[in-house]
């Protein structure tokens, strides 16, 4: 057993030295980042000043029906409101609907709106508006990454100016959590019914605040709403939304003052951060992961002997230590942690040797298994997951030979075609979230081709199912049904990490990482002072 002593990642890569079920890898900084917060401090709000927040790559999507990653969610969630939004604790609560209730089957959901809702521009937000909105977003022709991701809908309705009424192809009991989705914003019907080349460069939204200025390659500025339907909030008389494509140049930015607030921070930042003056760092878990796919339909992997020997050769806490610098936690072989609702905290995996090598010569591999494992360049920790995999499988019995390419190449020639790769996925609203993008036999994205129909129908009936202590068995059997089988192997979760100045009041890091919730934000009198 090596403990290797004095060694840093490059060093482990260039040796090639093997992992061990023990190994603890000594650049983790877990205990040194443990204690960090998940949200700036409390107090009481005051209205007053403007934050400016930086975020790493361009805002090149206005419209709030097409942004795709988390600048532009951040934007749209500044100017546009949904139906409802995502709490902490990843549960819907009102925004433009005041209250919702189901019929008995969960096929039929009615949305009651706030009384005298506004866009920002004062005219009146009604259901009609509601109706457009979610017309297109369900319109395949519109191609939003919405379509797929607020439930199976069949119908959407408007009884009265202040009602929806929304039908599900069969019964959904996420619904109004899927809603929260960040592309799920309500815009006007006339731009709705096909003038959408209007949102490229203004904003006609109810959200806390309107457009100022949009530069996407650097800065967005936006300003209070006077329409937005709470008066007490936002308390910020503005945001500026500044780009910095270089993650140190960004960090520099906060440490000298420049920036209040970062969107996101690299892990190889966390630390200079953490130990800046008046900088508050801020961690929180996260079901963000990594997972090696397997395709369940080809050699060697239709065993399930083989995969289960590749999981047994998996040490978790040192995956996390070198892929994630200990900023993350353990996976167990299911996308669901405990950041979500529902999580089973089932048996804990441990490195077994002999064990995966009985399971490889009983699948008919006595002499072992030679792979090839391919790995994308983005993110980097891909190639990193491959590396260590390599070393820790090696005396398991498994000889795995790792290749990395461009991600368009990947894209292109082996995402959902290949049968041994690795992935990287954000954290989705719920369990049935995740499970149907990535597992279930109707996946939109069933890379693993694992089609398991006892699993199917264990998140088919928890989906359809209103009592929560139901659902929690069900999805329980379904994370049981993946820890057993493993069609992929999930050994690291990342935490979520971003860092603010110390006079920022009412930030909560959002374990989603596609909610920011900047409405609720104030800043002390120690802020400098900005105008819009």
């Amino acid at each position: 057993m090596c403990a290797m002593k004095g060694l840093n990642r490059r060093q482990f890569i260039a040796s090639s030295t093997a992992l061990t079920g023990a190994a603890m890898l000594p650049w983790s900084f877990s205990a040194h980042a443990a204690q960090v917060a998940s949200a700036t401090p409390g107090g009481t709000a005051r209205k007053g000043g403007v934050l400016r927040i930086s975020v790493d790559q361009a805002v090149s999507v206005l419209n709030p029906h097409q942004v795709r990653v988390n600048p532009e969610y951040l934007v749209a969630e500044l100017l546009y409101s949904g139906l409802t939004r995502l709490t902490q604790e990843m549960k819907a609560e009102a925004d433009l609907a005041q209250s919702w209730q189901a019929s008995a089957d969960l096929k039929q959901w009615t949305f009651t709106l706030r009384p005298n809702l506004k866009f920002s521009d004062g005219s009146a937000l009604t259901s009609a508006d509601v109706v457009a909105s979610l017309q297109a977003l369900l319109d395949p022709k519109n191609a939003s990454p919405a379509l797929h991701n607020i439930g199976p809908i069949k119908a959407v309705s408007a009884p009265d100016t202040n009602s929806v009424l929304i039908e599900t192809d069969a019964p959904y009991a996420d619904l109004p959590v899927m809603l929260a989705y960040p592309d799920a914003k309500i815009i006007p019907a006339s731009i709705a019914q096909g003038q959408f080349d209007k949102l490229s460069k203004a904003s006609y939204g109810a959200g806390p605040f309107q457009l100022v200025s949009y530069d996407p390659e650097r800065k967005i500025v936006v300003k209070r709403n006077p329409h937005y339907y709470d008066p007490a909030r936002p308390y910020l008389d503005g945001v500026e939304v500044v780009v910095y494509p270089d993650g140190i140049a960004e960090s520099s930015a906060l440490i000298s003052g420049d920036t209040d607030l970062m969107l996101s921070a690299q892990s190889s930042e966390f630390a200079r951060l953490s130990k800046s003056s008046g900088v508050l760092p801020l961690r929180v878990a996260s079901g963000q992961f990594l997972n090696v796919n397997m395709g369940c339909d080809q050699k060697p992997f239709n065993d399930v002997r083989v995969r289960q020997a590749l999981a047994l050769c998996v040490d978790r806490q040192a995956s996390v230590d070198f892929v994630a610098d200990g900023l993350g936690s353990p996976g167990n072989d299911t996308p669901i942690n405990g950041a979500y609702p529902f999580f089973a905290n089932l048996a804990k995996k441990a490195v077994d040797y002999s064990k995966a090598k009985a399971l490889l010569a009983d699948a008919g591999y006595p002499n072992g298994l030679d792979l090839t494992l391919i790995a994308s360049d983005k993110p980097a920790t891909r190639t990193q997951l491959g590396i260590a995999l390599r070393e820790m499988a090696k005396q398991g019995g498994f000889r795995i030979n790792v290749q990395t390419m461009a991600h368009s190449t990947y894209l292109d020639q082996v995402w959902k075609k290949g049968n041994f790769y690795v992935g990287f996925y954000n954290m989705q609203p719920t369990p049935d979230a995740v499970f149907s993008l990535l597992y279930t036999s109707t996946a939109s994205w069933n890379e693993t081709r694992w089609n398991n129909t006892e699993f199917d129908k264990a998140v088919g009936a928890a989906r359809e199912t209103r009592d929560e202590t139901q659902r929690a068995t069900l999805y329980g059997k379904a994370q049981q049904l993946m820890h057993d089988e493993v069609p992929s192997v999930i050994p690291t979760f990342f935490d979520l990490l971003a860092a603010s100045r110390d006079y920022v009041g009412g930030y909560h890091l959002h374990p989603r990482g596609a909610v920011f919730r900047l409405d609720h934000i104030w800043l002390t009198d120690k802020a400098p002072k900005r105008a819009v």
